[in-house]
């Protein structure tokens, strides 16, 4: 029974790109169409773009997904299975970037156990005639330091292109990030033909329209795939406790520890190290204070909810 990858899902059909015996997918060949056994509805489940599936080819050349293998990671939003790189787009300029936000899709990426590669898009705009190249220093260092790789690119220059494409060889990453940032005119600029659907940025909202309809894996001719995903302009934190979120800002590990009582909140307590820490300047002060703007955001949820 042939195997193969799920790179698009869409109106109940599961598009599926055979996988070569070594177990590489067949990127030059045609995805199947297939449509799932109903024996996945029964047992409550589904298949997910990113699975790794058996299929069987029916008379009419399509197929039937028989089989979904084991699943590495599963994602809720975007719905993605096997990602094991986040790359999270922040544009330079146009529209302006947002720190919080960033800050807010780092904490679900830390929550859902992949690495993360912050990539500042729209280099070329960051000119001495504006401060924007020095928030390019600063995110660099701000972040770098916490652990968080970060590349400068530029779909007009190709500044960073090589590097970033290097990063996604042999993975499924998923693209997020601020909307109107550039995803679909860096996935452009990463494999010249895609031609995938840009758009200009609305200067009166400050973001872009979204172009991205479905969440789809675009091959790599370096044998990585892309999930190219809708953009986000919020996200919640339904699926994360709040005891949790203290977990996802890494720089607080090496001294929560520390703390005098267990279960420190490390807004108030005393005996706190990681107010400590922040005091003595070992944590960023924008960053502490979106993680309690975010602890203060899920408690409201949590009593709504």
């Amino acid at each position: 029974m042939p195997e193969g990858i799920i790179v698009k899902a869409l109106s109940g059909y599961y598009y599926v790109m055979p996988l070569e015996d070594s177990g590489v997918p067949s990127v030059e060949g045609s995805a199947v169409q297939c449509r799932a056994r109903g024996i996945f509805r029964k047992r409550g489940t589904s298949p997910l773009v990113g699975d790794r599936v058996s299929y069987m080819l029916t008379e009419n050349g399509e197929g039937t997904v028989d089989e979904i293998r084991k699943r590495e990671t599963e994602l809720i939003r975007p719905p993605v299975a096997n990602v094991s790189l986040a790359v999270l787009l922040f544009s330079v300029k146009e529209p302006d970037m947002n720190l919080n936000l960033l800050d807010k899709f780092l904490v679900h990426i830390e929550q859902a156990g992949l690495d993360a590669l912050i990539v500042l898009t729209k280099q070329d705009l960051a000119d001495p005639e504006n401060d924007a190249r020095d928030t390019v220093a600063e995110v660099k260092a701000m972040y770098g330091q916490i652990g968080y790789e970060v590349i400068s690119t530029s779909s007009r220059t190709g500044e960073g292109n090589e590097l970033l494409k290097e990063r996604l060889a042999g993975k499924i990453s998923v693209f997020s990030g601020q909307s109107g940032v550039g995803k679909s005119s860096m996935l452009n600029a990463l494999m010249p033909g895609l031609t995938l659907e840009t758009s200009a940025i609305s200067m009166r909202l400050g973001r872009g329209k979204h172009t991205t309809r479905h969440v789809e894996l675009i091959p790599l001719d370096n044998g990585g795939f892309v999930a190219d995903t809708p953009g986000f302009s919020q996200l919640d934190f339904l699926e994360i406790g709040v005891e949790e979120l203290s977990t996802c800002f890494r720089e607080f590990a090496q001294y929560a520890d520390q703390c005098k009582f267990r279960g420190c909140t490390h807004t108030h307590e005393p005996g706190c190290r990681v107010l400590a820490a922040k005091a003595e300047g070992m944590i960023s002060e924008s960053r502490y204070q979106h993680y309690e703007q975010f602890l203060t955001e899920m408690k409201d949820k949590k009593r709504r909810y």
